[in-house]
């Protein structure tokens, strides 16, 4: 047994200790505990949660490698995944926030009066949750399967497991403290590695400042070898794919149920905000590297790697080639490994950096344990959010309306057991790349909830009819573009399966307003109730007139 497996499975049994020890910690009591984390979670230990509950194992293992691949055009990932939570922070969060519900559907069913968009919101929520698990599951297969030299397989049963046990004992309370450990975890795995090779290629420790040197560099590379140039802009897709797939990662960003849920957790409307603030700089962090990861990898590739004899080619290669993600044939036979000769998977390029650069054991196995931090964290918060929609939308709201605190929690630990093993059979056999998958979740998050929930806190008009009516086409509309560019090769303008959100997104919010002006509107206390959403805390909105609601000045009009 070699000293790596060792140190590798050294670190990740003490994480996964850690958070075991965390979430019987701080293990749920009350329904308010299991869905909200008693909405007593301080600003910045929320912002740290969402950071953890956002980068998913996609951002964390597959960000770093689309950007590697796709060069330029992989971007739009980065640019649409942050831009959509200043969406959430400013138009979305804070008024949620002061609805004061537990989860999004029953948001939508109190604000549109109807109990079946509650339902359909409930649905969406376990069929988009349940997507974007299955990416998560196969990432922590592929994570725990190169570590423990088993198949991929296994190591999906492995997180299936280990997911199921904490996130049915903590609820959200519990799973809430063991993201702000996950947070840690993983972005001190992901800046180490990063940190190092900036100062082994450029000696400057701040990968953010020096990997444009680099990128220089790889540009007379890429002309010396003639192959299609890193830095110019939609070699892969067209202008029209790249802007559709950034605006699908924004506005489903803004519509994702298990990152809105955060949201609720906090104690007041700033709180919320500044949740938001506080995230964003959290995120940017692991997001504003993953270019300098990409630069640096290619680069050590092309120059290391590239134009060595088949014979002597760096020792990490062999272990990596053993689990099928990284292949070096020789085709033309020369007995020299050309640029064009590798064919490797984005979903390799972060995990096999700290071989590449050769930075030791202790942080390869750092690595693996931030990458199964990253997959766990997200597979916790989606679990939460599917066991919601099925405790507190179907069963509480709809089946058992005098079901007890004991039955609710019951039905919400069994429900989160069912959908992780569920979704970790799906995920033993992917049917896309990790994020691929991951996009298709935007995509239907874009169509369904984003318009419902933009046009719920800022058109009071928009009424339930509208809203069920939006949802369906906006669901229909999206699944059916995703198969038919994904199955058909069918496009406009270049659009690709993974840009869909924008038709879902146009389609449902003309639905909803088409619809709901043509039937009739909404009570005037439902207006009314909108427009308080939009006041800060101590402020509602009544009878067409502003009151303070703090007890100084209480019951004064304010003009």
């Amino acid at each position: 047994m070699d000293s790596q497996f060792l140190v590798s499975l050294v670190m990740i049994l003490a994480t996964f200790g850690l958070y075991i020890g965390i979430a019987f910690y701080n293990m749920a009591r009350q329904t308010s505990d299991f869905y909200v984390a008693g909405r007593n979670v301080p600003a910045v230990f929320n912002g740290m949660a969402i950071g953890a509950d956002w980068m998913s194992a996609a951002s964390f293992i597959g960000m770093a490698g689309t950007v590697m691949l796709l060069g330029y055009d992989g971007l739009a990932y980065i640019m649409g995944w942050t831009g959509g939570y200043l969406l959430l922070t400013f138009l979305l969060a804070p008024q949620l926030r002061k609805s004061g519900r537990y989860t999004v559907p029953e948001f939508i069913g109190d604000r549109y009066n109807s109990s079946t968009a509650r339902l359909i919101a409930a649905v969406a929520t376990i069929i988009i949750s349940f997507t974007y698990s299955i990416g998560q599951l196969s990432g922590s297969g592929v994570v725990i399967g190169r570590l423990l030299e088993v198949p991929t397989a296994v190591g999906t049963i492995i997180g299936v497991v280990l997911i199921a046990f904490y996130s049915a004992l903590g609820g959200m309370k519990g799973i809430t403290w063991t993201q702000v450990a996950q947070y840690l975890v993983l972005i001190i795995a992901y800046l180490i590695p990063v940190i190092f090779m900036s100062l082994q290629l450029t000696s400057n420790p701040l990968p953010w400042l020096s990997y444009g040197q680099i990128v220089g560099e790889l540009q007379q590379l890429d002309q010396q070898l003639g192959v299609s140039e890193y830095v110019v802009p939609f070699t892969e897709a067209t202008k029209w794919q790249f802007l559709a797939l950034m605006f699908t990662l924004m506005a489903g960003t803004a519509g994702l149920p298990h990152v809105i849920v955060r949201f609720y957790t906090v104690s007041t409307m700033k709180a919320a905000r500044w949740s938001g603030a506080w995230a964003l700089l959290f995120i940017g962090l692991l997001y504003l590297s993953a270019p300098a990861y990409a630069a640096f990898s290619r680069f050590i590739l092309m120059t290391q790697v590239a134009g060595s004899s088949i014979a002597d080619l760096p020792a990490w290669t062999a272990s990596w080639v053993n689990t099928g993600s990284l292949s070096v044939a020789d085709t033309n036979g020369d007995g020299i490994l050309q640029w064009e000769e590798i064919v490797i998977s984005n979903d390799i390029v972060v995990m096999a950096t700290p071989e590449i650069a050769n930075l030791g054991v202790f942080v390869i196995g750092l690595m693996a344990a931030g990458a199964m931090a990253a997959a766990l964290s997200t597979a916790g918060g989606l679990m939460i959010a599917i066991s919601a929609a099925l405790s507190q939308d179907i069963y509480y709201r709809s089946i058992n309306p005098k079901a007890t605190e004991r039955q609710r929690l019951l039905v919400g630990r069994s429900s989160i057991i069912i959908a992780t093993v569920a979704a970790g059979i799906v995920a033993l056999d992917p049917p896309g790349a990790i994020t691929q998958i991951v996009a298709w979740a935007f995509a239907l998050a874009s169509g369904t909830f984003f318009p419902a929930l933009i046009l719920g806190v800022w058109w009071r008009r928009a009424n339930g009819p509208g809203v069920i009516a939006g949802m369906l086409v906006g669901l229909t509309v999206t699944l059916a573009y995703i198969f038919a560019a994904k199955f058909g090769g069918f496009t406009i303008l270049g659009i690709i399966d993974t840009g869909a959100g924008v038709f879902g997104a146009t389609a449902a919010i003309l639905t909803i307003i088409i619809v709901s002006l043509v039937t009739k509107p909404p009570s005037k206390e439902t207006q009314e109730e909108v427009l308080d959403l939009r006041y800060p805390e101590g402020m509602t909105y009544k009878d067409g007139e502003v009151w303070r609601t703090d007890p100084v000045k209480a019951n004064r009009p304010e003009h």
